[in-house]
């Protein structure tokens, strides 16, 4: 049931003032300010839903999700070995060559557009800090504030290292000329952490699709970043813990017997979807077969649009087994309804760069570019194969327990089990797990940190994009040439930009 709040911000209607022959001061109801707004719990519930949730959506061209340059999958993919855009060369040029600057929009946008975020969600913790409303709901809102706020900034973290950090003084006193500082690494990782941990404290641990409340933040997904933010900071001993807890009963996750299912409308809410921004049509609507689809490729419903641009490259998909069963939503080779075939050996202009990573299945009622198909964020594939990873990281050795949930995924695609006796040592173990989260995760927005964490990002990126531009502190994107121009010197560039 697509339940989630769908009040992203919230208007007043204006009023006009009447004086009376006694007050003659005119008061303004036309601006939101604390003194009127939040004044109960239905208010206190909005401000925090504008707050929280705005920047995870996958609405159209907006939120951290959108299916446009801005998606974090979308940044992450194209700016690794795996993903390419078919409309020509010039299509974020500096994203897919790995030719970054300061003024690179497409990979700058997050920063501009998200970090007001982190503020905005302090500001409405103090909001509603005095609003009169049940004790379990107030402190359920400010576990949801805390989820969002160390989510985006784990987000903004991993994409440009540490960020500006607004305290809450320096939020009230809004005519200041104080900038405020990007913190520590040391700073950065514990706000995360302090996060997280508050928003577990008073959170569920997880929501039905048939819940009320489903879409709203959880445990399981407070869970989940953080176990990213230790994989990031390489504290295997605490990734492996977070990895054991989401495994426990009370979160309910569980592996799709179908790859190709999980992406589908029937199966929206699946147990192995730890969380996703949940579309409709009347609210959230994702594009991503716009994106991918080329006209040539028959559906089901010849309403959706069909723009035929991003692909994954020829050379990672032959890192597959060809009897792997993501490649049936990975798609190398297919008949038009004209009954041409195409496949590398004959691209004509649909399969020039790569496959076709075709993932979310078809939505019936689309009439466009629209999908009312929720977009997946986290899932449950995800946390199995980091949590293999991070065991074998922290003993420097190969265990039965690893290996287990390794297969986990790794035979869901339809191949044939490992054993311990399959690998030379815990090098070779790992090189599995790449490959496998690879295959798994495709265009999840996963890739590039994968590489950043195995120190292959800018060998790979080289290698397979033939980027001669790619160089080594390219792990951190740039800062926007804007934030550093305004702070005038006080907020410095990320090294070698």
């Amino acid at each position: 049931m697509k339940k989630i709040i769908s009040i992203f911000s919230v208007v007043l209607a204006a009023a006009a003032f009447a004086p009376s022959c006694t007050n003659l001061e005119s008061e303004m109801y036309n601006v939101i300010n604390p003194g009127i707004f939040p004044k109960n719990e239905e208010d206190a519930k909005a401000l925090v839903t504008s707050a929280a949730y705005a920047p995870f959506r996958s609405n159209w061209y907006s939120g951290l999700y959108t299916s446009a340059q801005g998606g974090i999958h979308v940044i992450s993919d194209m700016s690794s070995d795996i993903g390419y855009c078919q409309w020509n060369d010039a299509v974020w040029p500096d994203m897919i060559g790995v030719n970054f600057t300061a003024n690179s929009g497409g990979l700058t946008a997050a920063y501009s557009n998200y970090i007001r975020d982190i503020s905005k969600m302090t500001l409405t913790m103090e909001r509603i800090a005095d609003v009169p409303m049940n004790d379990n709901t107030k402190a359920r809102l400010n576990a949801e504030l805390h989820c969002g706020r160390g989510w985006l900034a784990y987000t903004l973290y991993d994409m440009y290292g540490p960020i500006q950090i607004a305290s809450l003084d320096l939020l009230n006193n809004p005519l200041s000329d104080e900038v405020a500082p990007r913190v520590s690494q040391e700073e950065m990782v514990k706000f995360i952490e302090d996060d997280m941990n508050a928003a577990i404290a008073g959170l569920p641990a997880t929501y039905k699709v048939s819940d009320t409340n489903y879409g709203r933040y959880t445990k399981g997904l407070a869970y989940t970043v953080l176990m990213k933010l230790y994989m990031h900071e390489k504290n295997w001993a605490k990734a492996v813990e977070c990895g054991r807890e989401l495994m426990k009963p009370e979160y309910g996750y569980q592996l799709m017997d179908n790859y190709k299912d999980i992406f589908t409308l029937e199966n929206e809410g699946n147990a192995e979807t730890i969380w996703a921004c949940v579309c409709s049509r009347s609210v959230n609507q994702q594009m991503w077969q716009a994106h991918v689809l080329s006209s040539e490729y028959p559906t089901h419903n010849p309403n959706i649009q069909k723009w035929g641009g991003y692909r994954v490259l020829w050379s990672f998909y032959h890192t597959f087994n060809p009897a792997d069963k993501r490649l049936e939503v990975l798609v190398g080779e297919f008949t038009a309804e004209d009954g041409t075939v195409y496949n590398e050996q004959n691209p004509g202009s649909v399969l020039v760069k790569g496959a076709m990573p075709v993932k979310y299945g078809e939505d019936p009622d689309a009439t466009g570019e629209e999908s009312q198909i929720d977009w997946i964020v986290y899932r449950y594939a995800d946390v199995l194969t980091l949590l293999s990873e991070a065991i074998v990281r922290q003993g420097n050795a190969v265990t039965q327990e690893a290996v287990d949930l390794l297969n986990m995924v790794h035979t869901r695609a339809g191949l044939p089990a490992y054993t311990t006796a399959d690998f030379a040592g815990a090098d070779e173990f790992l090189e599995a797990v790449l490959t496998e989260r690879g295959h798994e995760l495709w265009f999840e927005g996963v890739r590039r940190s994968d590489l950043i964490r195995y120190g292959r990002y800018i060998e790979y990126v080289r290698k397979y994009k033939n980027s001669p531009t790619a160089q080594d502190y390219m792990t951190l994107m740039p800062l926007p040439q804007s934030v550093i121009n305004e702070s005038k010197g006080k907020i410095a560039q990320n090294p070698g930009y």
